[in-house]
């Protein structure tokens, strides 16, 4: 196991803080969110750092906004997401990752769903998903478009900073 070092804190603490940042940033739109873009390139380009950064992510999330449901749905839906594209890191190309940042965008919502499966049964977290669909879409196209734009400017960022690290 390798020694956390003082370039890994401030590496993990600054993808927390731009996490944050950018989620607060755009908050005034229903379901159109730099999160899933911005894990999405740290699991890429950091790998299980990103992991780090996304638990301190979620803390941070629930000492500005307390705790809730919604902090079980963070702890399992954020994890997935940078493992998942961990998985793919060797993948290239906007097309691929637009289309996988919003099948995930898609997705949320049927995975944050699965804690009503245990706080209120079937046809709670069922309820909870169909009605949740068309933000569910929106977080798809969102996520899709967002990751299309700005995929190859934020590829040639990423190069040039992991490269001087």
């Amino acid at each position: 196991m390798r020694k956390v070092t003082a370039l890994d804190v401030a590496t993990i603490g600054i993808m927390s803080a731009t996490l944050s940042a950018g989620k607060t940033a755009l908050a005034f739109l229903p379901n159109i969110e730099v999160v899933s873009l911005l894990i999405i390139f740290y699991s890429i380009y950091f790998g299980r750092k990103a992991i780090a950064a996304v638990f301190v992510f979620i803390a941070a999330e629930c000492l500005i906004w307390g705790m809730g449901l919604w902090t079980v749905m963070y702890v399992y839906v954020w994890p997935i997401l940078t493992v998942l594209a961990m998985v793919f890191r060797k993948r290239e190309g906007a097309l691929f990752w637009a289309a996988f940042s919003g099948i995930f965008g898609l997705a949320f919502g049927g995975l944050c769903s699965l804690v009503y499966l245990f706080a209120g049964g079937f046809r709670t977290a069922f309820g909870w998903w169909v009605a949740g669909i068309p933000m569910d879409i929106t977080h798809c196209i969102g996520n899709f478009v967002l990751m299309l734009a700005l995929y190859k400017p934020l590829r040639t960022v990423m190069d040039r900073i992991t490269h001087k690290i």
